[in-house]
C-alpha cells in the first residue's frame, strides 16, 4: 500500500473513530481487528455497475483534501445525483456549517421539506444562498409539500418554500408521505406538469413511509412519476413485494432515493445503541469488519444498484464524516455481512414498524393512524427530535388522538408481521407526545 493509500485509510478511520465518540461507542471499538481497504471476500465477483458515475475531480491540493462522492443517474431525469444526500430534517439556520461542510465532500444534494424544523430547515438553506448565490447552480434541491393533496395545495407550498429558501426553482418537488396511490391523482399530475413549463420545478415525485410495495408498484405504472423517495433498510428488505416494486419502478426508469437506512427501532433509546444481546452481537461484528452499525447499513443500501442515492440526516461533523467514509470506502458487505443484518432484523423485529399501514387500518378503522403514531415514537427514541415528534402527534385529528387509549389492538396484534406490542406502545407514545 503507497503513502497516498495509508493516508486514505488513516482519514477514514479517523473519521469512523470520531463518529463512534460522538454515539458512544468508543470503549467497545478497544480490541476490534481493522480490515484492510483492499480486502475482498474470497471468489467474490465484482458486479457490474452502470449506474455509477464517476465525478470529474480537481487535482488541486485543496480538492484532494476532500474526495467526492461517487454518482449515479437518477432514473429518466437525464441528471446524476451523489451517492449520499444530505437529509435536513434539523434547524440549519443555526448548522450552515453542515451545509458548507457536505459540499466540500460532494454531496450536492439536499433533501428538505416544507415542515422541516417548523420551517427551519428550509430557511436555513436560503440563509446560506444569500451568503453564497454562486453555488445555487452545483446543487440539487429537493423539498416536499407536506399536507397537500391538491393543485392548489401544492402549488401553495411549493411558493412558500421557493421564499423560504430564495431560489427561483427546485430540483425534485416531492408529494410527500404518500400512503394510498389514488392520491397521485390528474389534478397532482397537472400541477406537476404545470410547475415543469413554468420552470419551478425540474422533477416530481412522492416520498412514501407506508404501504410502500403498493404505491412503489403502482407508480411504475405512470409516465409522470420521475423520482420515489422510500424507506429502505435491511429491515425492510425482508419484504419481496417491496423489492419487487422497487425493481419495477426501476424497470420504469424512476430514481429511487433511499430514507431511513439505518433502520432505526420504535423502541430504541437515543445514543443508545447497544441494549441487548442482539444488539452486542450486530455492533461487535462490523467494528471488527473496521465500521460502525450505521455505515454498515449505508452501505447495505447503496449495494443494491437500483438506489441512486441514500438520504440520511446529518446534523454533525461527525456524523457526515462518518457517513462519507462509509461511501468512499471501496469495501463491500459480504455474505456474512449481510446474514449478520438479517439475523439481527429478525432478533429485534418486535421493536420495528415496516410501514404496512393497511394491515392495521383494516383490523383499527377507528384509529388509522397507527403506523403513523409508530414512526413519531421511533423520531422520539432513536433519533431524539422529541418535538419533531410532538408536532407531528398533534396533527392526528383530536377524535382519534382520545380514542388511542381506549381501543383494543389485540386483532391488529395478531396480524402484525413483526408482532409489534401496539398496545404498549400506543400507551407510550401518548405519555411522551401527547
Amino acid at each position: 500500500m503507497d503513502n497516498k493509500e495509508n493516508k486514505q485509510v488513516t482519514r477514514r478511520r479517523f473519521m469512523r473513530d470520531s463518529a463512534m465518540v460522538a454515539a458512544g461507542l468508543g470503549s467497545v471499538l478497544a480490541g476490534c481487528k481493522a480490515r484492510k481497504v483492499e480486502e475482498k471476500e474470497p471468489n467474490a465477483v465484482e458486479p457490474e455497475e452502470p449506474n455509477i458515475v464517476e465525478p470529474e475531480v480537481s487535482k488541486t491540493p485543496e480538492r484532494e483534501e476532500y474526495p467526492q462522492m461517487p454518482r449515479r443517474k437518477l432514473g429518466k431525469t437525464g441528471v446524476t445525483v451523489p451517492v449520499l444526500s444530505l437529509g435536513t430534517m434539523f434547524n440549519l439556520i443555526d448548522n450552515q456549517i453542515i451545509l458548507r461542510k457536505t459540499l466540500e465532500s460532494g454531496v450536492n444534494y439536499w433533501d428538505t421539506a416544507n415542515v422541516y424544523a417548523g420551517g427551519n430547515s428550509e430557511l436555513g438553506i436560503g440563509n446560506y444562498l444569500s451568503n453564497n448565490p454562486e453555488v445555487r447552480k452545483d446543487l440539487f434541491i429537493a423539498t416536499k409539500a407536506k399536507g397537500a393533496n391538491t393543485q392548489e395545495g401544492m402549488e401553495k407550498c411549493l411558493k412558500v418554500s421557493l421564499g423560504r429558501m430564495k431560489t427561483d426553482y427546485v430540483d425534485l418537488h416531492y408529494f410527500h408521505d404518500l400512503q394510498d396511490p389514488a392520491l397521485l391523482t390528474y389534478d397532482i399530475r397537472k400541477y406537476a406538469e404545470s410547475a415543469k413549463k413554468r420552470g419551478l420545478i425540474r422533477f416530481f415525485g412522492f416520498s412514501v413511509h407506508s404501504n410502500m410495495a403498493k404505491c412503489l408498484a403502482a407508480a411504475a405504472k405512470l409516465d409522470w412519476i420521475d423520482v420515489i423517495m422510500t424507506v429502505y433498510n435491511f429491515r425492510v428488505m425482508q419484504d419481496p413485494n417491496l423489492l419487487a416494486a422497487i425493481e419495477q419502478c426501476h424497470k420504469a426508469n424512476i430514481g429511487i432515493i433511499a430514507m431511513k437506512t439505518t433502520g432505526k427501532t420504535t423502541i430504541k433509546r437515543f445514543k443508545q445503541p447497544i441494549e441487548t444481546e442482539a444488539d452486542k452481537k450486530m455492533v461487535e461484528h462490523f467494528l471488527q469488519q473496521d465500521f460502525t452499525p450505521e455505515q454498515a447499513c449505508i452501505k447495505f443500501a447503496l449495494q443494491n444498484r437500483s438506489i441512486s442515492s441514500a438520504c440520511v440526516q446529518m446534523d454533525s461533523i461527525a456524523v457526515l464524516n462518518s457517513n462519507v467514509a462509509a461511501v468512499l470506502d471501496k469495501t463491500k458487505l459480504t455474505q456474512a455481512d449481510k446474514e449478520v443484518l438479517k439475523e439481527y432484523a429478525v432478533a429485534t423485529c418486535d421493536g420495528y414498524c415496516p410501514g404496512c399501514a393497511d394491515i392495521c387500518n383494516s383490523a383499527l378503522p377507528d384509529v388509522p393512524y397507527v403506523s403513523d403514531v409508530m414512526r413519531y415514537l421511533m423520531y422520539y427514541n432513536s433519533y431524539g427530535d422529541k418535538n419533531r415528534a410532538r408536532q407531528l402527534f398533534a396533527q392526528i385529528p383530536a377524535g382519534v388522538r382520545n380514542r388511542l387509549l381506549t381501543t383494543d389492538y389485540r386483532l391488529a396484534e395478531s396480524r402484525c408481521p413483526q408482532h409489534l406490542p401496539l398496545s404498549k406502545l400506543i400507551a407510550e407514545a401518548v405519555s411522551k407526545l401527547a
